[in-house]
């Protein structure tokens, strides 16, 4: 437009001065053409940075107004009228172009407008030319309608451009909002709310991805379960809080030995699962054990140094099982097995341990309906007595056929004990030796086992009576053996049980008396009956067994107790032990436990 108006109107009179002017709108023109492209280059600059690009952007348009109006100030006074009507309609036009282009900054724009117009049209109101006048009254009406319209446009842009950040910064918060609950839903499906550890359901989905990939490279995998050991205790005396703290840093030294963090599951309780890719049997073992020292070292809680171990089980994929959960199932058994023989330590499944564990299964699920199958049946043994070489009273014992096999009580025993089938086993148990008890006048008595869980039931005693009861079998015939281990528990409780079988006339017997707890303390705390000496010391009767025999004659005599001696089963042991001062003999010697047909007859052959 500059040149338009230059070469258009050409004149000799003010051509030097249009040839200066239009190098110097030119010349700022390229100045911020330049300073555009520099700023397009900088456009992530600092906020600092930002402000004086916008500095120099209205400083560039304030100068270019400013050439503008002197341009027509100049002209003014050389310029036909035709010339000037053109020279003002283009100022408008310009100025008509600033007011929108330059709305995003108000004063700029106003600026633009005012200096454009407003010299130029006050200069022609002031001419001797009406229609000059004229002129400069639609100039300046124009530069008043510009300067409006600038500032509409103004805060027309404004405002949009507010709205606008308005929505961004709306955006941006559902945005943040959205992402802040994705990661609680995260949190909430995949992890453990205590320890941040994955979960059962997340845990398993990654194993079972880690499987597929391990199958495709032909790899191998060990999944660990870990079961930590004395945790119940701190629980119990510590209370749960603690307890939770101490779950939190076992959860976070395990994590600290784990590569890979979705590979590690707080499972349930105070159980964690690790799985292991790319592993052989012996370096899973190597961990597990690193595992067990780590988790091993003492807590600090709240100026409390407490300690806890672990168990850990292992099982190896594609070896032992091909499922995640068949994996998981084989590594709690064998860390089961391993708990059961030591704690703390960790086991690796095999062959030989599901083979225990399937029979394990298949007599704990057959005990629960051994009595009503009448798999059960009651074997007595006579115990002899050594002044009067006859029997003196039997021993009932359990006796287990499962499917054509007899299971031994040594077996059965702990399983029945383990899955709650003791206290319903030693009900019947009672109750069928009290009932052939009192069919045999000939015996002075019946001694039956019973259990520490036994003792432990509250309703023992009351099980007692009614064995009795039922039976009519006077209860000073009836003698009950317990084992030393029974003063493992709580204490109190077995001396009052104990007590209340004494008020009741029952006898009481130590059973296998020196293979358990301290002995003499036994001896010293219970006012009891008899004393079984184990057959342990029987068979080693001449070595280490004489004198712990005899020194247990001499305390049972000075108690007023009477002694067995058990697992006889050569002549010249009972001639010892009868020359000892033993007062009863118990063993294949004599007879074996055989059933109640059998030691009917047996009775009636003495």
């Amino acid at each position: 437009m500059s040149c338009i108006l230059v070469y258009a109107f050409y004149e000799e009179s003010n051509s030097e001065f249009k040839l200066w002017w239009l190098i110097a709108i030119n010349t700022a023109m390229l100045v911020r053409l330049i300073d555009a492209v520099i700023w397009h280059k900088n456009s992530q600059s600092s906020l600092s940075q930002a402000k004086l690009s916008i500095y120099r952007y209205i400083t560039g348009t304030s100068i270019t107004a400013c050439l503008w109006s002197v341009y027509a100030i100049v002209i003014f006074t050389s310029a036909k009228n035709f010339e000037l009507t053109s020279s003002v309609i283009a100022l408008s036009g310009v100025a008509a172009g600033g007011s929108i282009l330059l709305s995003a900054h108000k004063q700029s724009a106003i600026l633009y407008s005012t200096i454009l117009l407003g010299p130029a049209s006050i200069l022609l109101m002031l001419d001797i030319d009406k229609n000059l006048q004229f002129l400069g009254f639609l100039g300046c009406l124009f530069c008043g309608v510009m300067i409006i319209t600038a500032k509409k446009s103004a805060d027309f842009t404004a405002e949009t451009i507010q709205l606008k950040n308005k929505n961004i910064s709306l955006v941006n918060h559902m945005e943040e909002t959205i992402e802040l609950r994705t990661q609680q839903i995260y949190e909430l499906s995949n992890l453990d709310p205590l320890t941040k550890l994955f979960n059962r359901t997340a845990f398993l989905k990654k194993l079972d991805r880690l499987l597929v990939n391990t199958t495709e490279n032909k790899g191998s995998l060990a999944v660990l379960y870990i079961d930590l050991d004395n945790f119940k205790n701190i629980n119990d005396s510590m209370g749960h809080e603690v307890g939770d703290r101490v779950l939190q840093q076992a959860a976070t030294r395990l994590l600290d030995q784990c590569i890979d963090q979705q590979l590690l599951s707080r499972w349930g309780g105070d159980e964690f699962l690790v799985a292991l890719p790319d592993i052989s049997e012996q370096h899973a073992l190597n961990i597990a054990d690193n595992l067990i020292k780590e988790i091993s070292l003492p807590y600090h809680i709240d100026n409390n140094q407490l300690t806890i171990g672990a168990t850990i089980g292992i099982s190896m994929f594609p070896a032992h099982a091909a499922t995640a959960n068949s994996l998981i199932q084989l590594a709690d058994n064998a860390m089961y097995s391993q708990k059961s023989i030591q704690s703390n330590h960790a086991e690796m499944f095999s062959e030989k341990l599901n083979n225990k564990l399937e029979r394990e299964s298949k007599l704990k699920h057959g005990l629960t309906h051994a009595i009503d199958k009448k798999q059960l049946s009651i074997h007595f043994q006579p115990i002899i007595c050594t002044k009067t070489k006859k029997i003196h009273y039997c021993e009932a014992l359990l006796r287990w056929t499962l499917d054509g096999e007899n299971i031994s009580p040594v077996e059965f025993i702990p399983l029945a004990e383990q899955y709650g089938h003791i206290i319903k086993l030693g009900k019947w148990v009672l109750e069928e030796a009290c009932l052939h008890a009192s069919n045999w006048p000939e015996i002075e008595a019946i001694a039956v086992n019973v259990s520490v869980i036994q003792l432990q039931d509250k309703q023992f005693i009351s099980i007692i009576d009614n064995a009795l009861n039922k039976s009519q079998l006077s209860p000073d015939k009836l003698h009950i053996e317990i084992t030393e281990s029974v003063f493992s528990k709580d204490k109190s409780i077995m001396l009052k049980r104990i007590k209340a079988l004494q008020n009741k006339g029952i006898k009481v017997s130590i059973d296998d008396f020196g293979t358990e707890y301290s002995s003499l303390s036994v001896i010293q705390e219970l006012n009891v009956n008899i004393v079984k000496i184990d057959r342990s010391f029987v068979q080693q009767l001449d070595n280490n067994g004489y004198p712990i025999i005899n020194a247990v004659l001499h305390i049972a005599s000075a108690l007023d107790y009477k002694v067995v001696a058990e697992g006889i089963e050569e002549l010249a042991q009972a001639e010892k032990l009868i020359e000892m001062g033993v007062d009863y003999l118990q063993g294949y010697l004599f007879a074996k436990p055989m059933p109640a047909e059998a030691f009917k007859e047996y009775i009636e052959m003495q």
